[in-house]
């Protein structure tokens, strides 16, 4: 991390409110941000991709900031678009313009820096040094060592979509004194959004896929909810409650079901109040823990969550790959194989090998590893039909292909001990859990 940004965080934690911040996205930020941007991201509304903007860099970003200073810069509307979800739908995002993906790409810098120092423990998504396994390894420890008898799953509807521009300017000035700054805030959020060649206005929401966004969304639920929960549902409870959010997906755990009961009719009440609301059919509380055991389960950040116990007959936490994440896998794994077929097979395996291990290595925690396994046969034999479907002639025999597979695609293995407190390194561990295709191990 830079010096101005460690000193950045220092002045956060000193004072409540910080000022010139505006000064902070000069030429050599800007520069940082166009380093940072992927070639191959989809372009906005503009259709500037990262190259054609580097061919004149140096004069581009001087006409940038110049017009930044004279507030003569105006966002461009966002090109929205849609990805698929898991349950059939299509899920929005926001593709902002080149151009603006630099200063948001900076501001937002700016914004965790401040509330990097501000912002509780309990809160995981879009934060450095933190991920989803974090927030799985927080929930896991305070089931098995804490008083949790009854959990509350709930979902925001929306969320992204429906942010109260207000609530949100308020809470941003709540920390921060340059107008100027928030003045530029204000203007992404009211960008509007292009769909079909039609500009529409966006009056609420804070679009996914901009730069700014997942700060933003952070900062918002940090008000609405942490600190709510932190300062006045804890104090007002007489057991044990502990919340984990990941973005704008979080549980809350309990002592005493009653108290469950209450925290979720207050919790409709305080979202509402900000223009949110709970999503009462993936909304529910359940009965969980070491002194709960049942059949009950739920689903966060992509895994199913379960009452086990070990060989020895002791309580533990299982984890394992949701239905609904296994579904998609193979979903998009089908739709990527059956397009990226005709390529060499050499080339397509060690391709195929990138998305495969990505995919593995986010779901390859403590206890998943029959599910991953099964994945990673699921897109061997999918792999394998599909390339021999390429011509009438069979491409290889699936012995011939089974040696070409191991060599070119790693096998499944555990990376994420969630069950202990250390931090993970990205390698396998527990011993050798690669397993031969083969074997059936």
């Amino acid at each position: 991390m830079g010096t101005e940004r460690k000193e950045l965080r220092e002045l956060s934690r000193k004072y409540p409110k910080l000022e010139t911040l505006m000064n902070r996205v000069d030429y050599e930020a800007l520069k940082e941000e166009h380093r940072r941007q992927s070639n191959r991201k989809a372009v906005g509304a503009d259709g500037t991709t990262k190259e054609e903007y580097g061919r004149e860099l140096d004069a581009n970003l001087a006409d940038l900031l110049t017009r930044m200073r004279t507030f003569s810069y105006r966002p461009q509307p966002v090109r929205r678009t849609y990805i698929p979800k898991a349950n059939g739908k299509m899920r929005p995002l926001g593709i902002p313009a080149y151009e603006d993906k630099l200063v948001q790409g900076a501001m937002a810098c700016i914004l965790n820096d401040i509330y990097e120092p501000r912002f509780l423990d309990c809160s995981y998504g879009f934060r450095e040094k933190r991920s989803a396994h974090d927030a799985i390894r927080a929930i896991n420890q305070t089931i098995m060592t804490k008083k949790v008898n009854y959990i509350l799953d709930c979902d925001i509807k929306g969320f992204f979509d429906n942010v109260d521009h207000k609530w949100l300017m308020k809470f941003l000035e709540n920390d921060i004194a340059d107008q100027n700054f928030l003045r530029y805030v204000a203007r992404f959020l009211k960008a509007g959004i292009m769909e079909n060649g039609t500009v529409s206005e966006s009056i609420v929401g804070t679009p996914q896929g901009g730069l700014i966004s997942p700060v933003l969304a952070n900062v918002y639920l940090h008000y609405v909810l942490d600190l709510w929960f932190e300062r006045a549902v804890k104090k007002a409870l007489k057991g044990e409650a502990y919340l984990v959010r990941f973005a704008d997906d979080f549980i809350i755990l309990f002592q005493y079901e009653e108290e469950a009961e209450a925290v979720y009719k207050a919790l409709v009440e305080r979202l509402e109040k900000f223009g949110l609301r709970v999503e009462k059919d993936k909304t529910h509380i359940l009965p969980f823990g070491r002194f709960k055991g049942n059949k009950e389960t739920f689903d966060f950040l992509g895994f199913t969550h379960y009452n086990s116990i070990t060989k020895t007959g002791k309580y533990t936490v299982g984890h394992r790959v949701s239905k609904k994440k296994k579904k998609m896998f193979k979903a998009n794994m089908l739709a990527w194989i059956k397009s990226n077929r005709q390529m060499n097979a050499i080339e397509f395996l060690q391709k195929l090998n990138v998305k495969l291990t990505g995919s593995l290595r986010y779901y390859g925690i403590s206890g998943t590893f029959l599910d991953i396994r099964s994945l990673h046969r699921f897109a061997c034999f999918l792999a394998y039909k599909w390339l021999n479907r390429r011509s009438q002639r069979r491409s290889f025999s699936f012995e011939k292909f089974i040696v070409v597979w191991n060599r070119l695609v790693k096998r499944p293995a555990i990376y994420v001990d969630i069950w202990s407190q250390n931090r993970d390194s990205g390698e396998p561990y527990a011993g050798n859990l690669h397993v031969r295709f083969l074997e059936g191990s």
